[in-house]
């Protein structure tokens, strides 16, 4: 029994690499992807944006300026006023960070909740298994948008925090079936029959075997979800379900906005454009950290350019390419 818990052991240690080395390769492919370059890029800086905008302006994000009233940009205000004699520049960066803050909180909250139910139901299985996925598809079945609608208004004394808590709850879901189905089939790996015969708890294989091994899942899954929150934010407080003023964020400024936007196109553009920014950054970086945590998608890609470009025939050359056909020689008698 020793000797073969020594050879499962050694397996394991084969089979699973050193972090160290693992994050310093999933570094490299990530710094080789331009878009994902590029998405890092205008995260950061649309970050510095949102905590670093308020000190670059001496105008505050609820006071009022009375002198302009919906005045185009210019020296004095960058972004305009609007009918408040408000900075927009400064209610936007201000939006801007509310959102960026309620996205971050959703998608640690529910990626968190979605690895410790997901994870639980997948190695405990039997009774355990049962209730959790129970529990998951009652929660598929309710409209997310509907409930947070109707519970919103009755939490207005709770301010934003509960908000995020209502919105982290109805987001972790299909997560938590992935990570379930995943766990499934690490459970019967040999490495954690190893953990498991050296009588390591099961809490403690969860953490130490199960989650490091659909790590690569859960960090493009809380990108996405950062990106997802916002746009679910921004909808539900251009509705009036969300942040409550005098409160901003990028989904109020939009609804505050959109009625004057032929007229005053600086109320609605600067934060719509900010928001398709940011949702745009935030997908290449996924996209990014997908091909870098999961090698074998753009191995696929390239796999599949290379198999398309040697299966072209010489009588069929790709367009643009020139042909110079010779005629036969006759022959001499």
């Amino acid at each position: 029994m020793t000797a073969e818990l020594t050879v499962l052991t050694a397996q394991s240690a084969v089979e699973a690499p050193a972090p160290r080395g693992r994050l310093r390769l999933a570094a490299a492919r990530l710094a080789g992807s331009r878009g994902a370059v590029a998405g890092l890029v205008v995260l950061v800086l649309l970050f510095l944006l949102a905590f670093a905008g308020p000190y670059l302006t001496p105008w505050d994000y609820a006071a009022p300026d009375y002198a302009s009233l919906r005045q185009p940009p210019s020296a004095a205000h960058w972004f305009g006023t609007n009918g408040l004699g408000q900075d927009v520049f400064a209610q936007t960066v201000r939006g801007l960070q509310k959102s960026l803050v309620i996205g971050l909180l959703v998608a640690v909250l529910s990626t968190g909740l979605a690895s410790l139910v997901g994870a639980c139901a997948g190695y405990f299985g039997g009774w355990t298994d049962r209730v959790l996925t129970f529990l998951v598809d009652l929660l598929l079945i309710f409209p997310a948008f509907l409930v947070i609608a109707v519970l919103s208004p009755r939490l207005r004394g709770s301010g934003w925090i509960a908000f995020v808590l209502l919105l982290a709850v109805f987001n972790w879901m299909i997560t938590a079936r992935v990570v379930r189905s995943m766990t499934r089939s690490l459970r019967e790996r040999e490495f954690v029959a190893a953990a498991r015969y050296m009588g390591v708890g099961p809490f403690r294989i969860i953490w130490r075997h199960v989650l490091p091994n659909v790590s690569s899942f859960l960090i493009i899954d809380a990108t996405v979800t950062v990106g997802g929150a916002v746009m679910s934010e921004a909808a539900l407080s251009y509705f009036g379900f969300g942040v409550r003023p005098p409160d901003v964020s990028l989904g109020t400024l939009l609804a505050a906005g959109a009625s004057d936007a032929p007229v005053f196109p600086w109320l609605f553009y600067f934060a719509a454009g900010l928001l398709v920014l940011f949702v745009l950054a935030v997908n290449l970086v996924g996209d990014g950290l997908r091909d870098a945590l999961d090698p074998t998608a753009a191995a696929g890609r390239h796999r599949t350019r290379r198999r398309s470009r040697r299966g072209r025939s010489p009588l069929h050359p790709p367009a643009g390419s020139r042909t110079t056909i010779t005629p036969p020689r006759r022959s001499t008698p």
